[in-house]
This record gives structure tokens, C-alpha cells and sequence, in this order.
């Protein structure tokens, strides 16, 4: 991991960074800025010992924050439900407005989404750093693919005019304790409440939250001018309807899963790991390990298949 490094965080109460800003506040000096609209949230990542700030990327107005940080990672988001003038102001502006303000940094990683490529009808394809980009009609967000494209065409922008290295890390399904895909998976499957899913298959490439820890420090390493462009993604596919059923051989349950068909949308959200594995080495948390360390972890009076 990286040591006695000014680190900025974005976002560090959100599921990904939060993991990043505890493993990397132990040997290194960690700011983090979010809006922070919930105190709690703050005062839970103040009690790492990350240093906040509360900033709308969107405006622009940095206030007293620094500029003299080593690294940033940049891993905030804004999810709009219908505004995609919203979306592009501060998934792609504020990135522009960040990088600028932190052009001294030795690197920046920029995290961006598997959900930029352009859907295909194989749920299974394994999308590789070069395929095309497009809109895959995300339901949660529908500005979600676009704003976060035009995120990479400025991050890849100011690489090039400020100098300032920059990978942009293209995330898959990352899940830990506080949230992501198969920890939702998990969740119902212990409420008894079916997984809503947009097709059968539907597959995505987990990263459990401790290889998303150990992974950073080479993929931060990989910063370059012009950006270099890697898939963050699990070495092993599934579908929610695999995790599903091991979540509940792991409760002892019917794990349901609804399927309900989205038109035009994507089928799949696999990445192919073959060149973030060049740069990292292989993952250390199979999905399975992963999702039974997370039924021991919340729900330890209901495990039936234990730790082996």
C-alpha cells in the first residue's frame, strides 16, 4: 500500500472509496470531500482519520482545500434520476474543475463504470478496454452511461493539457459489507425478497473490497499522459442467478431472483481482467470466498455453509 503520501479521496463515505480511505489513512495523510449531506456519513469517515471537506464538485468552489496532494482518486459520483445537464456538470465538469485544481499531483486515478460500452446482445461478453462506447439505458440513472463517457473524454483531456497523469479505472461490480451487487444479492435473499435483475442471464465481474485495496497502488501506477484506460474487475464472472443461489445454499434459503426484460438495455456487465491482471496479478477473493465472508460477517447466526 501506499505510505506517507497527501491523498485526496472523493466520495469517501460511498461504498468504494470508504474501503480506500481506511486501508490508506493508516500510513498516509488522507483528505476526503463529498457534500456530505448526511453528518453521520462525515463524522464516520472523520473517524478514520480522514481530514473532510464538504464540496460540490459541480460548482467548482474548492474553498481552502489543498492543492498539494500527492495522489487523488477521484470516485465520486453523482446518480441523477432525470437530469442529464446535472449528471454532465459534475460527473464530467467536475472532474475537469478537480484535475485542474490538484495539476500538481504525482497521479490521479479517475473511476469510471464497465456501464460506458456499448450493449451487445451476449450477456457473457467480456468487454475489452477498446470496444465501443455507448448507453446502456441504466434504470437507476438513466444520464449514468453518458455522463460518466463524457467523464473519461475530460479526464483523457486534462492528462494531455495539464500534464498530470491519469488512469481511468473502469469499475465493475465492487462489493464489501457496506453495499454493491452481491452484498444486495445477500440481502434478499436473508429478507426473503426476490433480486430484481433485467435478464437471465445477467452477469456481472465481482471485486471484493479487499482486492480493490491491494489492486490501487499498481493500477495508480499506471497513470500516464496521454490516460491509460484499464477494466477494474473481477478474474470470475457470475450471474445474479448463481450468486443468488449460493446465497441462499449459504442462509439455508429459497433465494429468488425477478426477472423483468429492459428493452434496449444492457444484458450483461462482464469486463475482460486480462490487463488490469498484467498490471495487478490475479485477485485473491473468488466471489464465492467473498459472498461467504459476507454472510458470516452479517448474518453469522445464519450461515450454514461455513468457512473452509
Amino acid at each position: 500500500m501506499l505510505s506517507d503520501e497527501k491523498i485526496l479521496i472523493t466520495g469517501p463515505a460511498g461504498n468504494i472509496a470508504f474501503g480506500l480511505a481506511r486501508s490508506l489513512a493508516r500510513d498516509n495523510e488522507v483528505w476526503g470531500i463529498s457534500r456530505f449531506g448526511d453528518p453521520a456519513a462525515r463524522a464516520e469517515v472523520e473517524a478514520l482519520g480522514v481530514t473532510t471537506r464538504s464540496i460540490d464538485l459541480g460548482t467548482g468552489a474548492f474553498g481552502d482545500l489543498p492543492t498539494d496532494f500527492t495522489y487523488v482518486l477521484h470516485i465520486a459520483v453523482a446518480y441523477e434520476k432525470e437530469s442529464y445537464d446535472r449528471a454532465i456538470t459534475v460527473n464530467a465538469e467536475g472532474t475537469g474543475l478537480l484535475l485542474e485544481h490538484c495539476r500538481r499531483a504525482k497521479a490521479a486515478l479517475v473511476m469510471s463504470t464497465l456501464s460506458v460500452y456499448k450493449p451487445v446482445p451476449d450477456p457473457w461478453h467480456a468487454f475489452v478496454e477498446t470496444d465501443p462506447l455507448g448507453d446502456i439505458q441504466a434504470q437507476f440513472s438513466p444520464p449514468y452511461s453518458v455522463s460518466k463517457i463524457a467523464e473519461e473524454a475530460v479526464a483523457r483531456y486534462c492528462a494531455r493539457s495539464l500534464r498530470l497523469p491519469v488512469v481511468i479505472a473502469r469499475m465493475g461490480a465492487h462489493y464489501s459489507e457496506r453495499g454493491g451487487v452481491s452484498t444486495k444479492i445477500l440481502e434478499a435473499a436473508a429478507a426473503g425478497r426476490p433480486y430484481p435483475t433485467r435478464w437471465d442471464p445477467f452477469p456481472y465481474s465481482p471485486t471484493h473490497d479487499d482486492d480493490i485495496a491491494a489492486q490501487l497502488e499498481p493500477i495508480l501506477g499506471e497513470a500516464s499522459v496521454p490516460a491509460t484506460i484499464v477494466n477494474w474487475c473481477g478474474d470470475h464472472p457470475a450471474s445474479v442467478q448463481e450468486m443468488a443461489a449460493y446465497a441462499g445454499e449459504l442462509l439455508g434459503c429459497e433465494a429468488r431472483v425477478d426477472v423483468t426484460p429492459v428493452q434496449w438495455a444492457s444484458v450483461g456487465s462482464v469486463g475482460s481482467c486480462a490487463k488490469r491482471i498484467s498490471i495487478t496479478g490475479p485477485g485473491t477473493v473468488h466471489w464465492r470466498d467473498g459472498m461467504r465472508r459476507l454472510a458470516e460477517q452479517l448474518h453469522p447466526d445464519r450461515v450454514v455453509v461455513q468457512s473452509r
